[in-house]
């Protein structure tokens, strides 16, 4: 079944106006036409199974045959901290940490990270990045945007990350380290806690002044193992462990 994301106010039960980059996207793009019947999302919580009635020039319109509820995300969170890396890597791991249940991507500056302040950020990448969100969500069929918060320094991160006591994290580490990844990870039977942060590295990693801000926040630095990965293999290899040990691969109840 294809879905596709549009507007919530393009949605007004139990009738649906599709308009705008949305029209043209489903009824060019994909080709679907009067009769068609797919999923539109809008809301965030609910899936709406349409049958489209009329196509036009600036609008199309559908009927709703069925909606249902789309669960939320699973606790823990899961937030991908993620130094600022080159720019067609940062969009790869946005769309993977879309399909891979990722809340929340927090980008920060840090010594190594191929933009080092905000003043430097391409004016037009947010727009972008948020095409690749829908994207991603429509191939997925989340019921939610994954978000991207403002960019901040290393400091102001870790900072954020310690202020909540239902919060832990794993510091990846593309050096020598005693804790291997298994040693840092949560289990299924933390049921209280609400977040849990993975901090990734740009292309040049991190220094050792910041691995000691790392350890002041009580977060060990973990190798991944000899190989030295990728920062997208990285992020992948990650939050699919991540998910894995947390029971969020599980199969649905029916």
């Amino acid at each position: 079944m294809r879905r596709y994301w549009i507007p919530a106010e393009q949605i007004n039960p139990p009738k649906v106006e599709i308009s705008g980059d949305s029209l043209h996207h489903i009824f060019e793009v994909c080709r679907q036409d009067v009769g068609s019947k797919f999923e539109v999302l809008g809301d965030g919580r609910k899936a709406h199974l349409i049958e489209v009635l009329s196509v036009e020039k600036r609008k199309a319109l559908g009927k709703i045959i069925e909606t249902r509820d789309i669960p939320e995300l699973p606790r823990p969170h899961i937030v991908l901290a993620l130094s600022f890396c080159r720019y067609p890597v940062m969009d790869a791991v946005i769309e993977k940490a879309v399909e891979l249940g990722v809340s929340r991507i927090q980008p920060f500056f840090s010594e190594n990270s191929f933009i080092r302040k905000s003043e430097s950020l391409s004016e037009n990448k947010e727009e972008r990045w948020k095409k690749i969100i829908v994207s991603a969500t429509q191939q997925s069929g989340r019921g939610d945007l994954m978000t991207i918060s403002k960019a901040i320094t290393l400091s102001e991160t870790l900072e954020k990350f310690n202020q909540s006591p239902n919060c832990q994290g794993l510091f990846a580490y593309e050096g020598a380290s005693t804790f291997g990844i298994k040693d840092k990870l949560p289990n299924q039977t933390q049921q209280k806690l609400q977040e849990y942060w993975v901090f990734v590295g740009s292309e040049g990693g991190f220094s050792q002044t910041e691995v000691e801000q790392f350890r002041g926040v009580g977060l060990e630095p973990v190798t991944l193992g000899e190989q030295v990965l990728r920062v997208e293999t990285a992020c992948i290899t990650l939050l699919a462990v991540l998910k894995y040990e947390l029971g969020q691969m599980q199969g649905v109840k029916v």
